[in-house]
């Protein structure tokens, strides 16, 4: 039979044993939590450095369409301005219409005609079109009058652009379904005004439409690179 200080010392025996069980199964969880941690790391590591592949390309495509932008219509004489960061076409809406009016000049569609192709040929490409998200046509105006006022008129501006490109009098329909597509029409009122040279306020620079594009996912990559780099 066994006595009181048997029973204890047995008791304390097996809590002897039991500890050193516990702890060794606590350094286990602790690895495989260690392990755990690292492989988590590395899979960050790699998905870190796809984004910044992923940025890169985004990035190097833009730069070529500008270029590839740059060189078709840098030094036309048609007043075609293009924006040496965003690739942006801009020029003066007295080219398409008349003071404080949305209908387009007569003399606009011939503009319009030799325009439009050419720069849906450059956005268009192989090797480009794949990355356009949207083709954006945007129109400005001068601060005369309201914003609201502004605002429509700027919105119908672009639309009788868009309206034109996309009827049955526009000659090149073998591009009208791609505009389909990807085209947008903003009005931006006066909120994006222009200045000259100076940096004072130009109300003629300020009268203009633009022809944008957006890459897919732009936003999301641009701010990507700029978590990557903090």
């Amino acid at each position: 039979m066994d006595t009181k200080y048997q029973r204890l010392f047995k008791k304390e025996q097996d809590e002897g044993h039991f500890w050193p069980s516990f702890t060794d199964l606590l350094t286990i969880i602790l690895l495989c939590f260690i392990l755990i941690f690292i492989a988590m790391m590395i899979i960050k590591s790699l998905q870190i450095e796809e984004m910044k592949q992923t940025i890169d390309q985004i990035m190097g495509v833009r730069s070529e369409l500008v270029d590839d932008l740059k060189a078709e219509f840098s030094d036309s004489a048609t007043g075609i301005e293009v924006d040496e960061e965003t690739g942006a076409i801009m020029f003066d809406t007295e080219i398409l219409f008349a003071y404080d009016k949305s209908k387009l000049k007569p003399d606009s569609f011939q503009f319009l005609d030799e325009f439009v192709p050419k720069y849906l040929d450059i956005l268009l490409q192989s090797g480009y079109e794949d990355y356009i998200a949207e083709i954006i046509i945007e129109g400005h105006t001068d601060r005369d009058g309201s914003y609201m006022y502004n605002m429509k008129l700027s919105q119908e501006r672009a639309y009788s652009v868009a309206e034109y490109i996309l009827s049955d009098d526009f000659p090149y329909k073998n591009i009208q379904q791609h505009l389909q597509e990807k085209l947008t029409v903003n009005g931006k009122s006066y909120s994006d005004f222009r200045t000259d040279e100076a940096g004072n306020y130009s109300a003629k620079a300020s009268r203009r439409v633009e022809f944008k594009f957006r890459l897919k996912d732009e936003e999301i990559l641009k701010k990507t690179r700029e978590i990557l780099q903090e």
